[in-house]
């Protein structure tokens, strides 16, 4: 956990959220300024700033995460007629919160990149 971190605040419930879901390994929330009728944001409980500091010991959590997400999109509806799973890693990718997620967006015809 990172004291300053946004999502870890999230995790250890100093800041409320929309939670989703939750487990031992992850915790999924609505995102607060959505971009698509369904956009949920999925985070591991153990914090790594970004894609790029993730490493081999880190594969299952990272395949976990998108099973997660498969199964957020069934359960929002979305499964049948399509979703997309997005992940940004630094300023130029479109990372603004420094703790790897995966977003979920849904519920509408996706047809841009962002």
């Amino acid at each position: 956990m990172s004291e300053d971190c946004l999502f870890c605040k999230i995790i250890n419930k100093e800041i409320p959220a929309d939670i989703v879901y939750e487990d031992d390994k992850v915790l999924a929330f609505r995102d607060i300024n959505p971009q698509a009728p369904i956009h949920t944001l999925i985070i591991p409980h153990r914090h790594i700033n970004n894609l790029n500091e993730a490493n081999a010991d880190d594969q299952e959590l990272l395949g976990y995460m998108v099973l997660v997400a498969a199964q957020i999109a069934k359960d929002n509806g979305v499964d049948e007629s399509g979703y997309r799973l997005v992940m940004n890693c630094n300023e130029q990718g479109g990372q603004t919160v420094f703790h790897i997620h995966i977003h979920i967006l849904g519920g509408r015809q996706l047809t841009h990149l962002g």
